[in-house]
């Protein structure tokens, strides 16, 4: 409130947001997705876990919704708000981070030093029972310059092409803008329908021993937070095409394009460790 006259205006900048039952919904969402997953494990009953996964998506929407109307309609993101939410971003995906490092970790883990007992992880050895065979024996695995190499380059051309239409929004070229992210949202997509190829062709599955696991858990993984920044920058295309951003306040599609950037070097370390390495390394081993 200002000074002269209470209860009209701030002295401050900050947004604080109105009461919502949205924290509580996606809370409760949340509880039932968890214990759905649980039931559905134990018991294959699964009308939790659907009604879990529905609740949380329509959570997700609304939430988001509020905070596009925030940003646009009720102009209440000031500078200083903004700087929160990229701190916000830049946490979250120093999240993710260490999200997939679990993963690398152990990928490298199973294949240099294995720690299980023989009997339980005889794929890893040899018949001597020395150390050093990895891939384990009986696993075929993808030729690196096949699918993997394509799905780095339309990562890499997407990456090229976000870029494209995040400095379009700052110059103010909105049909360019629009243009490049129909460009990186078909690559998204390309992607996710060359990795579902990827994995219709393999030749083992995810219980077939440890590498599967952790093939698997990396690439699906990395997969699905495709999936997700494809949907993040469509819905960052719908609002460019609705004039959502200016070129004074963009962070939408700003903190899209870091998302896809993460996505980009993840996906370069999985394709220089997984693929490359995994192959033309340890099979020199």
């Amino acid at each position: 409130m200002s000074e002269n006259n209470p209860g009209v205006g701030e002295k401050h900048p900050y947004h604080l947001v109105d009461p919502s039952p949205l924290p509580f919904l996606a809370a409760m969402a949340g509880l039932c997705m968890a214990t759905g997953l649980v039931f559905f494990m134990h018991y294959e009953t699964k009308w939790l876990l659907i009604l879990g996964t529905i609740g949380m998506l329509t959570v997700m929407f609304l939430w988001w919704r509020d905070v596009v109307k925030e940003s646009t309609f009720q102009k209440l993101h000031t500078p200083v708000v903004e700087l929160g939410l990229r701190y916000g971003m830049a946490l979250f995906i120093a999240s993710e981070v260490m999200f997939f490092v679990a993963f690398f970790w152990a990928f490298f883990d199973a294949s240099l030093t294995p720690k299980l007992p023989i009997e339980e992880f005889s794929e890893t050895f040899n018949t001597n029972g020395a150390v050093g065979i990895w891939p384990p024996e009986g696993i075929v695995t993808f030729d690196p310059l096949d699918v993997p190499f394509l799905n780095t380059l339309i990562l890499l051309m997407s990456g090229t092409t976000c870029t494209w239409a995040h400095h379009a929004v700052i110059e103010g070229h909105r049909k360019e803008a629009i243009q490049a992210l129909s460009i990186t949202v078909a690559l998204g997509i390309f992607f996710s329908i060359m990795q579902g190829v990827e994995y219709a062709e393999a030749t083992f599955a995810f219980t077939d021993g440890i590498y599967p696991s952790t093939f698997f858990m990396a690439t699906g993984f990395h997969g699905f937070h495709v999936m997700v920044g494809t949907i993040f920058l469509a819905v960052c295309l719908f609002r460019v095409y609705k004039n959502h951003f200016t070129t004074e306040s963009h962070f939408g599609l700003e903190a899209a394009a870091w998302y896809w950037h993460f996505v980009d070097v993840v996906w370069l370390f999985l394709f220089v460790c997984i693929y490359v390495y995994n192959i033309y390394i340890f099979s020199k081993l």
